[in-house]
């Protein structure tokens, strides 16, 4: 019997060939978007589910309170992760401090690269369950030892068995391998830890880490743990909370430090803090791309529903005949139910080969390294079911419709849908073009977010500025460099600062100033700077002066932004009021516009800028304009390998680091374009079938139109007025939802774009031409008809 049903479902899709086509590649479209979708939501929530303890490990982080309100970081004291082992020892089975994930030089005989990697406590290798390929785990209890990944160990050794060679590190340190491990897959946070060195190695090499007077004053390591098997990670948080607020100063209690356990299960999704709550993050993209798919793959059944029953009438006799030679209903549901099955597994398998096509694209856009899992049973088990269900949903309207078809009134030719038949299928219509049309305009809005955000004032200038790590070889030779450098015409002027103009790396409390309230703690961003710092980036002062040469005083001096002079509230003049930092007095020197360093999307916080008095992070150097970028960018690189040939030139454009800052929302952006694209596509092929059938059913009227005068003109607007007035009825049903979603969305951004009124009108303009041209084929395809042809049978 399912080989009958199934045979004439197949007789069924040839007959109707146009229709068939447009139900598969409908469906087809609809399931490749969900495919897509439910990959990437499937990398989302398995997000390093690679590490064999992920529901066990966690990062201890800190809320502090400061400048009135709960902050949230990483970055811990160096003795804290002893501290806790000491006290809760019970509790975890490792607790480690780390480095930060920098890039690190490394040197074999004539290779030399730099590799991202940090510096660990021994531990790291069984906490991330790294699968070793060569050594052992324990590779790092010797100071000068290295772990190196897979692809690294590959491009400095090739094939040779790397344990016990020796490589150099940031031309400072010589160390040896003693283990090799698996790459970390891409869908992990530690995707980019491709070296480990020692703890104690980063100890010995930065001394004033060792001859801290108080090893709770400064925060700039990071600490992870892994918790027992029986241990409870809120019961574990809970009890380290303390740990930091026992062991500070009296003046530091003031921002009543409160540790707390992170786990590794919210790393990705559940990223943001506000006021020291956790407040979710890429989470709220996963629920709108899994929604989107839904409602895309709804738009495709919607495309099989109603042009199955706008077919109905072609189909009343055959239900009749059925019924009247002994069919019962059930019989009659499962032939069409068969039909909808076949047509969503050809769709399936068409849509596994739209998805092998377009994910390479995908995963550019959408910064992922997902594959079609060819060899895993439970996609194809999840694929057939997925087609299955589909097809289930997509056929139970149909099949239920007409199979209650009556045989007396389909064979005696009086059956007839009836005036309001057609209802149904103009819901299902207005549906299809209301969420079309509501993922038009988030689009939309998405990207004004993005322009909105891209044109903000940031108080210095990008263009032609390109920052550089700091080299101990190339610092202690800057005059030389920077007048070298100025001489051959490469760069105008040339800087050191501690953190790069695109984010904050230091910041600092113990600030106190005239009227300041003693009980309130304050941390602001504070910059060390050499003397130029502030022509090589173009701030603009407001106020007062720049650093100079020509004052010995400005050693110490500061030089506030705006949001300092406003947050501080100075009586007076600002320029010359003195702030006392740690109990030493700075005068207020000048006051610059706001500089945009951290996100794009929040308030800039109130900064300080000081000059430096010893090794920074970063080289600033503006590129001369009158020299081409090559050019200039040539020049520089000699000048530095030169100096210091011991190191690669790796040289940052800051436009290029600042346009990371929009990286995420333009993915949204990008995804939530294809995905609307894809969308109107299933709706316009609806549209297009539809319209196809209106105008087969009215070839007739059309004549009779035709012969009685009427224009081409009145025929298109007659045959295309009723599917313009149902976009519309979506449009005006769109508003109020788009506008619903786009306020939640914009939420999270304290630096948003409005909801302009001209976002809809485009939108709705846009939806009602895409259906205009949509139907216009068919409507003026059916008026150019010759009469005699549609009447010869009359």
């Amino acid at each position: 019997m399912i080989r009958n049903y199934l045979k004439i479902a197949w007789r069924n899709l040839l007959k109707n060939k146009v229709f068939s086509l447009i139900n598969i590649g409908g469906l087809a479209v609809g399931m490749g978007v969900a495919i897509l979708i439910a990959l990437w939501v499937y990398d989302e929530l398995s997000f390093n589910k690679y590490h064999a303890n992920y529901d066990r490990i966690a990062q201890v982080m800190q809320n502090q309170t400061w400048n009135g309100e709960i902050g949230t970081q990483e970055a811990n004291p160096a003795a804290l992760g002893e501290e806790i082992r000491n006290l809760y020892s019970s509790d975890f089975t490792h607790v480690l401090q780390a480095s930060w994930n920098f890039n690190h030089t490394l040197t074999y005989g004539e290779k030399m690269f730099l590799k991202p990697g940090s510096y660990f406590e021994p531990g790291v290798a069984e906490m991330l369950s790294l699968k070793m390929l060569h050594g052992s785990r324990d590779g790092l209890k010797e100071m000068n030892s290295i772990l190196l990944a897979k692809s690294v160990a590959e491009t400095y050794f090739g094939n040779d068995n790397p344990i016990g060679k020796v490589l150099r590190v940031d031309n400072e340190v010589d160390v040896k391998v003693t283990g090799v491990y698996e790459d970390l897959p891409y869908n992990t946070s530690f995707r980019d830890l491709t070296l480990i060195l020692p703890w104690s190695l980063y100890l010995s090499q930065n001394e004033w880490v060792r001859e801290m007077d108080d090893p709770w004053d400064s925060n700039f390591t990071r600490t992870f743990a892994m918790i027992n098997e029986q241990a409870d990670m809120q019961k574990v948080s809970a009890k380290i909370k303390d740990v930091k607020l026992n062991k500070v100063s009296i003046d530091d209690r003031r921002y009543n430090p409160m540790m707390f356990l992170h786990p590794m299960s919210k790393w990705h999704l559940y990223s943001d803090f506000k006021n020291g709550i956790n407040t979710g993050g890429r989470i709220d993209n996963v629920w709108l791309f899994a929604t989107i798919g839904v409602f895309v793959l709804v738009l495709a059944c919607i495309n099989f529903m109603n042009l199955s029953t706008a077919r109905s009438e072609k189909r009343a006799k055959e239900v009749g005949i059925r019924k009247a030679v002994g069919s019962i209903r059930n019989q009659l549901i499962m032939q069409f139910f068969s039909e909808s099955v076949l047509i969503a597994a050809l769709a399936f398998v068409l849509s596994v080969l739209l998805v092998f096509l377009i994910l390479p694209y995908f995963n550019g856009v959408a910064d992922k390294k997902i594959d079609l899992p060819w060899s895993d049973p439970l996609f194809w088990i999840t694929g057939i079911t997925f087609s299955l269900i589909t097809g289930l949903f997509a056929g139970v309207y149909p099949a239920l419709f007409l199979s209650a078809f009556q045989p007396v009134k389909v064979l005696k030719g009086t059956f007839r849908v009836g005036r309001y038949a057609s209802v149904p299928r103009k819901v299902l219509v207005v549906l299809q073009f209301t969420i079309s049309t509501t993922l038009i305009i988030g689009t939309m809005i998405v990207y004004k977010q993005i322009h909105h955000a891209q044109n903000r004032p940031i108080g210095y200038s990008k263009d032609g500025l390109i920052s550089i790590p700091v080299t101990r070889q190339i610092h202690e030779h800057f005059d030389a460099v920077r007048t070298e450098l100025i001489s051959n015409g490469a760069i105008v002027e040339m800087a050191e600062s501690g953190s790069p103009t695109t984010s904050v790396w230091n910041t600092n409390g113990g600030f106190d100033w005239e009227g300041k309230d003693p009980e309130q703690a304050v941390d602001f961003p504070n910059n060390a700077v050499s003397v130029d710092y502030g022509k090589t980036i173009g701030w603009k002062i407001v106020q007062g002066r720049d650093f100079s040469r020509d004052f010995a005083s400005d050693s110490s001096a500061f030089i506030l932004n705006e949001a300092a002079v406003k947050f501080i509230g100075f009586k007076g003049d600002p320029v010359g009021q003195t702030i006392h930092w740690n109990n030493r007095p700075f005068t207020v020197i000048g006051i610059v516009k706001d500089l945009l360093v951290q996100s794009p999307y929040q308030p800039v916080r109130a900064a300080m800028w000081h000059l430096t008095g010893g090794m920074e992070s970063v080289f600033l150097l503006r590129i001369n304009p009158k020299s081409g970028v090559k050019d200039a960018m040539s020049k520089i690189e000699t000048v530095f390998k030169r100096v210091n040939p011991a190191s690669p030139f790796d040289a940052t454009f800051v436009d290029e680091e600042y346009a990371r800052k929009f990286g995420n929302e333009k993915r949204i952006g990008e995804l939530a374009t294809l995905f609307a694209i894809l969308a109107v596509f299933i709706s316009c092929l609806g549209l297009f079938g539809l319209a196809s059938f209106v105008a087969e059913q009215r070839t007739k009227e059309i004549g009779i139109r035709k012969v009685l005068g009427a224009s081409i003109t009145n025929l298109w607007r007659m045959l295309s007025q009723d599917f313009v007035v149902l976009v519309m009825i979506s449009s005006v049903l769109a508003i109020p939802l788009a506008y619903y979603f786009i306020n939640e969305w914009l939420k999270q951004f304290e630096y948003r774009t409005n909801v302009s009124w001209w976002v809809f009108m485009i939108s709705i303009a846009g939806a009602i031409t895409i259906t205009l041209l949509t139907v216009s084929y068919q409507a003026i395809k059916a008026s150019l008809m010759n009469p005699v042809n549609s009447l010869r049978t009359e």
